[in-house]
């Protein structure tokens, strides 16, 4: 009797085609003919043979390929993804060849010189839903490829795959929304879909163009749209998005409706501000985003000495725009000017821009307590000033000095008096006092106070998060931050938001999850609280391998570091949570 026993293995599989094949053929059947073939033989193949990927068979419009390993095809159609990105970048988008990628670690039949099976088709599959220039990958193949290449894919749920029986897990990256962390200080805009619009009025108020032709004066006009988010903010009738999302616009050119996509929201308020000796012009047009249609368009003028009105011109104008039945009392009670004194208030909105920078803070303080010498009760002065010394040591890394947690302390202390409703200087402040002072209770009542006083405040939403996870409160951590995100979708600080997402998990022993939002915060940045938050889930989790390996990263980046520095990632006010923590990062390897 002959033997017909099938051949088996486990490999990965990489299916791409062409987006819109049809098409173009239509349009230009041998010229798209012959450029497919250019980019598959001249892109495509370097970068297969380069990756130890086999070719198993070409199609009209694609190619199925196998490798051994998962990490070399997820690298293989990600170095794909870049060069068609870098090849289309100088050609029309209807004449644009795009691929779409699919892979899956699976079982497959091998048949001659093709390839069959479950395997095969999953991965055919993840193609069809990928998205144009974006890579899909199964949640077998997620697994295999975290802490390995640096990038993060995007969790996206549960997918029913047409003949596929049950809904599978899956992830993606599209190489317009992200690169390897290490190489982007700034993320790109574009994202996969469109944002549901909010169940009230929704805005976004662009960055102010400088019409002053000073650039020295590029602060100012950023401060006066920063001034306006922030009254608009206090609305709760209105859903507002924050400054950090809004910002990342600034010198790009996009359409409104762009934006309203992108940040789910129905109105646009877009202007510019010129300042010629004492005196200042502040113009505004709102748009409906969907229509592109103007509502209203106005300029104000006005001395310098009477900013804080001519930006409640503007926020008056506005809401009565867009929420007329806004009572009035609540109209006033949205005037509350940041200080009296516009020299004081000039050196804040210059510590502010400073403070961008995550290596200038004590630059961006010096700024602060310049604003403070001028206006000793300036709240948010004092909120910022005690705000750098936390994100001096998130950043580094490295613990500060006894006194430094002192200034810090004490800054945020005199921020709290000063506040009054200040939902701003109440959160920041609250923050603080919660991870240098460790004055649990205070902390945790003051960032409730902000986001009650001021719900679509996304920093009042962060801080909430953060004093939560400390206070020992995981899910209310993990709500508060993803409602930060939804409010401010671009925001820079959405990296450390997904940290406290990943720490929550850890706390809660939901390992694999936890792991999954630190590897969304890698799309930023790999530093050392992020790796900490990974290790600690990936040991926990079973991922003993992984977890050696980012440990390894760790000492890279910082080569004298303990283990009992993870006290001090997240200052909980539980001592077992903190030392769990400690013996998470030993078990990876790393030194006491």
């Amino acid at each position: 009797m002959t033997d017909h026993r099938v051949e088996r293995r486990l490999a990965a599989i990489l299916a791409a085609d062409v987006v819109g094949y049809s098409r173009l053929t239509g349009l230009d059947e041998e010229g798209t003919h012959i450029r497919l073939k250019e980019r598959l033989r001249g892109l495509a193949d370097p970068r297969i043979s380069e990756h130890r990927g086999k070719v198993v068979k070409y199609t009209d419009d694609g190619m199925l390929v196998e490798f051994a390993s998962v990490v070399d095809a997820v690298r293989c159609a990600i170095a794909i993804q870049r060069g068609m990105a870098e090849q289309n970048a100088m050609v029309q988008q209807a004449e644009r060849i795009e691929f779409r990628i699919g892979i899956h670690l699976g079982d497959i039949i091998v048949d001659e010189n093709d390839i069959f099976g479950d395997g095969v088709n999953i991965a055919v599959r993840l193609e069809g839903i990928a998205e144009p220039g974006s890579v899909c990958i199964s949640d077998d193949a997620q697994r295999q490829i975290r802490g390995k290449v640096d990038i993060a894919f995007e969790d996206i749920g549960l997918q029913s795959l047409k003949n596929i029986a049950e809904p599978m897990r899956a992830w993606r990256f599209k190489i317009d929304s992200g690169v390897p962390a290490v190489r982007s200080a700034k993320p790109p805009l574009a994202t996969a879909q469109a944002l549901p619009l909010p169940d009230k009025p929704s805005i976004a108020v662009l960055p102010f163009e400088n019409m002053s032709g000073d650039p020295e004066q590029e602060y100012f006009a950023d401060g006066m749209a920063e001034e306006i988010i922030t009254a608009l903010s206090r609305f709760k009738s209105l859903f507002v998005i924050g400054r950090n999302s809004s910002f990342t616009y600034k010198g790009r050119a996009v359409t409104v409706k762009q934006v309203g996509r992108e940040l789910g929201v129905r109105y646009v308020l877009e202007g510019s501000v010129r300042k010629a000796g004492s005196r200042v012009r502040i113009t505004g047009q709102l748009v409906e985003a969907a229509t592109d249609r103007y509502l209203w368009a106005d300029h104000f003028d006005g001395a310098l000495e009477d900013v804080f009105g001519l930006q409640d011109q503007v926020t008056a104008k506005v809401v009565g725009l867009i929420a007329p039945k806004l009572e009035q009392a609540e109209i006033e009670r949205s005037r509350q000017k940041p200080t009296e004194k516009l020299d004081s208030y000039d050196f804040y909105l210059r510590g502010i821009a400073l403070g961008i920078s995550r290596r200038r803070q004590a630059e961006a303080r010096a700024l602060f307590k310049e604003a403070l010498a001028r206006d000793a009760d300036y709240a948010a002065a004092y909120a910022m000033a005690a705000w750098t010394f936390l994100v001096q040591q998130v950043t580094g890394g490295l613990p500060l000095t006894d006194d430094m947690r002192a200034d810090a302390v004490q800054f945020a202390r005199s921020g709290a008096r000063t506040a009054n409703s200040d939902a701003f200087t109440l959160a920041r402040c609250g923050h603080v006092l919660t991870y240098f002072g460790h004055e649990y209770d205070r902390g945790l009542a003051m960032v409730e106070q902000a986001v009650a006083l001021n719900p679509n405040l996304a920093i009042a939403w962060y801080s909430r998060g953060w004093v939560a996870l400390m206070c020992g409160e995981p899910e209310r951590a993990i709500e508060s931050l993803e409602r930060m995100i939804r409010l401010s979708p671009f925001d820079p600080l959405r990296a450390t938001a997904w940290l406290g997402i990943s720490f929550s998990h850890f706390y809660q022993e939901r390992f694999e999850e936890g792991c999954a939002s630190a590897a969304k915060a890698f799309q930023f940045t790999a530093d050392t609280n992020m790796l900490e938050a990974y290790i600690a889930n990936a040991i926990r989790a079973g991922h003993v391998a992984e977890a050696h390996e980012a440990a390894a990263r760790l000492l890279k980046l910082q080569p004298d570091y303990h283990a009992s520095r993870g006290r001090q990632a997240v200052p909980f006010r539980s001592a077992e949570m903190r030392e769990r923590i400690v013996v998470a990062l030993q078990a990876a390897g790393l030194p006491e």
